[in-house]
This record gives structure tokens, sequence and C-alpha cells, in this order.
């Protein structure tokens, strides 16, 4: 009877960890699917408007910082705005920043009194949030910083930053991290359904030049971390933006400034992984509310940055940084209402689709859907023929995904030739559709 005890225990062990395996193999494919996200940069640094790491920057010690607080009074901010305004730009998610490197909360937190219910706001914007995404069915994404410019017990005295905010304790890592498990707990625990946790500040610890780097794990106890947030919440992704080959645990691999494959900004050392893929990138230049910043990317940048990465098997998170008192600036928001405009006409070339077998080439990139292989034209060729390759099934049809006009092409060992002598060009994104049989 024992040993038939012991037999069901372990089956069930096994049907429950083959479970959540499905459920996280789900998950992954259904954040593939989504393509396009929201991040969200904004807390008591924006008030200086001067972006996010002022605190750092500006060497403000932690005393006259935490005065900000007394200051931070979001008359403005609303929630079903800010949700509203994502899904109507064809955003599928909201990744949302929690807790940013200067130490303030944006919940009800029972551990620190550096968090929003001790300003004269005194409400719990993670919640609003959080209640606005279940109703409009918007994914949310929690960003949780690892590090910390505050407190005495981050180990900051091997910190690369936030060496000048007046701290004078010795760190202790023990401590440190209960205080960080016992926030993640409140996270998983209040706000209902969490989609993902996106973490940063890996390598204030580490340089993130090279893979000799990956022990220093070791020092953040990812592992019980991530079995944290795994067991609370086993549908719950993890990324972190170490710039590293992912650790195990983790479920996404993130980009900061590049496309997988690119290096452009210093930033991403590392090879794109087979994990689902994301790459961030800001409106203009920074990502929390900077006033002096006007250098506004494009429509057609924002565009081809979403069929860019949708090209790369990647999701896009576009970054905003709302104003202290809870607006979203119209530059912001007029660009994401026509990116949105733009999403509304051609978003099953983008969305539920994953990159083509061809690399990317100088006039674009190719995603492909069921038995849809769609050619972004990104950049008119000067000949009049284009070269799709990795096409190996038969073709049924060619056509323009705006208007079905049908395109020439010829089939040949793989390839597809497209003549494009009579078509008319989008000074945005030409989509062709290549319907196989």
């Amino acid at each position: 009877m024992k040993s038939i005890c012991s037999l069901l225990f372990a089956l069930s062990f096994f049907i429950n960890v083959q479970s959540q395996q499905q459920a996280s193999v789900a998950a992954r494919s259904a954040f593939q699917d989504d393509k396009f996200g929201l991040f969200i940069h904004w807390g008591v640094f924006s008030i200086l408007g001067d972006g996010e790491w002022v605190m750092n920057n500006e060497n403000i010690t932690v005393n006259n910082y935490t005065k900000l607080k007394d200051f931070f009074m979001p008359v403005d901010f609303n929630a079903a705005e800010w949700v509203s305004m994502a899904k109507q730009s064809g955003m599928k998610y909201i990744t949302l920043i929690t807790r940013h490197h200067d130490g303030f909360s944006l919940w009800d937190t029972k551990q620190t009194d550096f968090n929003i219910m001790n300003t004269p706001y005194k409400k719990d914007v993670v919640k609003m949030i959080a209640d606005e995404c279940h109703k409009q069915g918007i994914k949310l994404f929690l960003y949780y910083s690892l590090l910390d410019w505050r407190r005495e017990d981050y180990p900051h005295e091997t910190g690369r930053t936030g060496q000048k905010t007046g701290r004078t304790g010795k760190g202790d890592y023990n401590s440190y991290l209960k205080f960080m498990k016992a926030q993640l707990t409140e996270l998983l625990s209040n706000y209902g359904e969490i989609s993902g946790f996106w973490f940063d500040g890996h390598w204030d610890q580490t340089a993130p030049e090279g893979e000799a780097d990956r022990s220093s794990r070791i020092n953040w106890h990812y592992d019980e971390i991530y079995n944290l947030i795994h067991s609370l919440q086993p549908n719950c992704m993890i990324g972190n933006n170490h710039h590293l080959t992912p650790f195990p645990g983790e479920d996404f691999q993130m980009f900061e400034r590049d496309l997988p494959g690119e290096n452009k900004s210093g930033l991403s050392f590392q090879k794109a992984s087979a994990l689902p893929l994301e790459t961030c990138e800001t409106i203009n230049n920074s990502w929390g509310y900077n006033i002096k910043d006007t250098s506004y990317k494009t429509v057609k940048q924002l565009i081809h940055y979403v069929v860019n990465a949708a090209g790369r098997n990647a999701n896009f998170l576009l970054n905003v940084g709302p104003m202290p008192n809870g607006k979203i600036q119209t530059e912001f928001t007029d660009s994401l209402k026509r990116v949105g405009e733009w999403l509304h006409k051609y978003g099953e070339s983008i969305y539920g689709t994953r990159g083509g077998k061809m690399m990317p080439k100088e006039w674009g990139v190719t995603t492909v859907k069921n038995k849809s292989l769609y050619a972004h034209i990104l950049n008119k060729p000067k000949e009049n023929a284009l070269n799709v390759e990795g096409v190996t099934a038969k073709i049924a049809s060619v056509q323009l995904l705006m208007d079905k006009t049908p395109v020439k092409f010829k089939q040949t060992n793989g390839n597809v030739s497209l003549e494009l002598g009579n078509v008319n060009f989008d000074d945005i994104d030409t989509v062709i559709e290549i319907k196989l049989k």
C-alpha cells in the first residue's frame, strides 16, 4: 500500500511538472505572437525631468533624494488612458517600472517607506494599472531593479553605480535578498495575473562583456528568485537585462537598444538564443522623462523597428517616459496612434508571425505565419526585381497585402524572384504576401 501511495505521489508530481512545462511553452509562444509592447519608465525621478538615472548622474545623496516623494502628486494620471493608448497603438502588453535603481516603489509595499503610499498621491499605481490591464485584455509585465542606490544592505561597496549617494553602512546581500523576495511575493500575490518579470541591474556587480561573467549569477541567487516566481505564478515569464546568454530559469531574452544580431549601442554582446526574443527602444533618446530631449523618432522609424524586430523573430518593446503629472506627452501619443493605424492595416503580417528563413537584407525582412510568407520591402530596391530566399514550398499566389494586386513572380531552386516594375511602393513598408500551397 505504501509503495502504491509513493507511486501515485510520484506520478502526480510528474504530471504537475509536465503541465507547468506545457504552460511555460504556451506562455512563451503567446509572447512571441504578441510582437509589440509598451515600456513605461515613471517614478519620482520624473519630477527632475532629467531621466531615470538622475540620482546617480548628479550624485544626489539618499537624504536629499528621499525628499522627492513629498513632491510626487501626479494629478493627471489615468490608468485607463494609459492602457487604452497602448491598446489603440497595437500593443499587446505593458511592461511597467515597479521599482527602478533609485529604490522608489510604485505600489503599496510593506518592505520600505520609500513608496507611492507615502507621497501626497497615496494611491497604488501598480494596482490601478494591473486592474486596467486585466479589464482591457492587455498583458502586464513588471520591471524590477536588482540594484538599489538607497539601501544600505545592497552591496554598494562593489557596485559600479550609485557610489556617491552618501551610504556609509556595510552591504549585506542576504538581508537585501530577503527584502527583494518579500517585494516580489507582494507583486505576485496581490495584483492578479502577472505575465512576466523584466529584471535589470545585474551589470552593476559585474562588467557585462564576456562569458566568464556567467559565474557571477551565483552572487544574485537567481535560482531562489526565479524558483520563487515560478512557484507563485508558473506561467509568469522571466527575462533579465544582463546582456549575456540567458541563465537557467529565464523564459525570454532581451536586447537593449539593439535588434538581435546587432550591437550598435555597445550593450548587446550576446547572441540570440532559442528563447523568445525582445528588443527595447525609446521614442526619443531617454527612458525616463527628460524635458530637454526632443530627438523624436519618426513614425516611419518606429514602424521599421516593429517590422525589423518581427523579421528577426523578436518582439518590440517601445518606451514612454510619462511626465511627473501623469500625462504622456503628445509627441509620444501622436506617433503611437499612427503606428497603431498602420498595424490595423498590416497587422496580419506582424502578429502571430515568426521570422522568415531568409536573413535580413538591405531591402527588408520576411515574416511567416501558417501558409503565408510576407516580404516587407522597407527600402526600395534599385532593380525592378527582388529575390526572396528559402521558399521551397510551391506557391499558390503572390499579391500586395494592401490591395491584393497580383505580383508577377518566378520560383527556382528555393528562391522566388518578384517582379516589381508595376508595383506601387509604399513610403513606409511595401508588404507582399506570398501564399504557399
